[in-house]
């Protein structure tokens, strides 16, 4: 079996907004010459950067007999069967039908998901929410394991 491994990148439009910020930041220091603009538009430009590869670098893994997701790690052993979620549905598990109680790694920019319920008694978390490009994979990779 294949481990499973997706990193959540952000889109490329959000590294123009990246740029534009430092830009911005460029014109904010204009009026105190250019040495400030220029510091202000490589330094918005980096700050701006650094935010935008820092939330795109969530990673969802199945290795070995755990599903990492972000920061949480859990055994595939105290999960019940994973559901794929098109546009729509995953739309639905993020706004309305959502758990407060859920762990979920979702980024806005991926529009399918896979819901997992958690079938651990002692653990208060009802299910994962993971958004992912490629569900059927990341639910094929947990079945595998379970298997």
């Amino acid at each position: 079996m294949q481990p499973y491994e997706e990193r959540l990148t952000a889109p490329r439009s959000w590294w123009v907004i990246a740029v534009m910020a430092g830009v911005a930041m460029a014109l904010i220091l204009l009026p105190l010459g250019t040495l400030p603009m220029l510091g202000g538009l490589i330094g918005g430009s980096a700050l701006a950067a650094m935010a935008v590869s820092s939330y795109g670098s969530a990673r969802i893994r199945v290795v070995g007999d755990a599903l990492v997701a972000g920061d949480a790690k859990i055994p595939v052993a105290a999960l019940g069967v994973p559901e794929v979620l098109d546009a729509e549905e995953a739309r639905a598990w993020r706004t309305h039908k959502a758990d407060t109680r859920a762990f979920m790694l979702l980024r806005g920019y991926v529009p399918t998901a896979v819901r997992i319920e958690v079938t651990d008694l002692a653990d208060p978390t009802p299910y994962l929410y993971l958004s992912t490009r490629f569900p059927e994979r990341l639910a094929a990779a947990v079945e595998a394991v379970r298997a």
